[in-house]
């Protein structure tokens, strides 16, 4: 007869994997939950002159009656005021099209890291991290001086002779662009790497000797597996390029309207918090809905 011996101090069947999962779990309830829940309650309150500068959700009555008031004209006055959603339309097609020219732009720098020499692919990554090692507000600024009227490409291209008058590449839509794929040009390399130097390059081989031709092997092969990265990728470009709000405050000029921009102007110029945090609850649900089905597709793609 065997008998299962346990010693003092030793954890209990299951009981590492539930320390394992609680990790993670209090990371997401404190970073994530409760802040999200403040700013929640926040969003169904109103204005008033006061620290902090709004009403409180709960409070007690002359009588002793515990009073709730929940206010929801917020979430009205998003939805029919036009400021706002140009907002966030504004926002949407800066993170889309960030999203899009980054993929077609990191793309080909990921495979040519993958299937580069392992000696030269360790210095070849490094360069593409290396900007995230100076300031995130100073690599903006260097782009104003990159893109003004008297900046780099104004005088290098008049010194060639190629233009006039200076081009008009800064304060607009243009430079908010280049400035946003700039930044967020290695949140896409990174798991485009990532997922095709896993990738059997055999493969490829397969479909030379089958007379496949590099298109449609790449077209066959090599893009569906990595759709992974893709969608990593995008994801990792798409959700802070929605809310970024440097980049096009110091490279938009006061004209841009973006999620970033109203959520500071209501925070700290009009001081009206209630609606700063129905813009923020708002931003989030649009966000996180879409990629809760994402998810709830992917995992059911897997099971079929």
């Amino acid at each position: 007869m065997i008998r299962h011996v346990r010693f003092l101090g030793s954890p209990k069947p299951g009981e590492g994997r539930i320390w394992v999962i609680a990790g993670p779990f209090l990371w997401f309830m404190i970073f994530f939950v409760i802040p999200f829940v403040v700013v929640a309650k926040i969003s169904l309150s109103t204005a008033a002159v006061s620290i902090p500068p709004y009403v409180p959700l709960v409070g007690w009555g002359e009588d002793g009656t515990l009073n709730i008031a929940l206010h929801f004209g917020n979430y009205h006055f998003l939805l029919t005021d036009p400021e706002y959603v140009i907002a966030y339309l504004s926002s949407l097609r800066n993170a889309a099209v960030t999203s899009l020219v980054t993929l077609l732009i990191g793309y080909p720098v990921a495979y040519a890291i993958a299937t580069t020499k392992e000696t030269l692919r360790g210095p070849l990554l490094m360069l593409v991290i290396m900007p995230f090692w100076t300031s995130f507000l100073i690599r903006v600024y260097a782009w104003i001086g990159i893109l003004k009227p008297n900046g780099l490409i104004n005088n290098f291209l008049m010194s060639l002779g190629l233009i006039n008058h200076p081009l008009d590449i800064l304060n607009n839509q243009f430079s908010v662009y280049v400035g946003m794929v700039y930044a967020y040009l290695p949140f896409m390399i990174l798991p485009l790497y990532s997922c095709l130097e896993k990738m059997d390059h055999s493969l490829l081989e397969a479909a030379n000797d089958l007379g496949a031709r590099p298109i449609r092997a790449f077209v066959s092969i090599t893009l569906p597996l990595s759709l992974p990265g893709i969608i990593a990728g995008s994801l990792l470009v798409f959700i802070p390029a929605v809310g970024e709000y440097i980049i096009p405050t110091l490279l938009g000029g006061a004209d841009t309207l973006t999620i970033g921009t109203v959520l500071w102007n209501e925070f700290f110029g009009n001081r009206d918090w209630p609606v700063a945090s129905t813009v923020a609850v708002a931003l989030i649900v649009l966000l996180v809905g879409p990629l809760m089905l994402l998810q709830h597709f992917q995992s059911k793609g897997e099971r079929s």
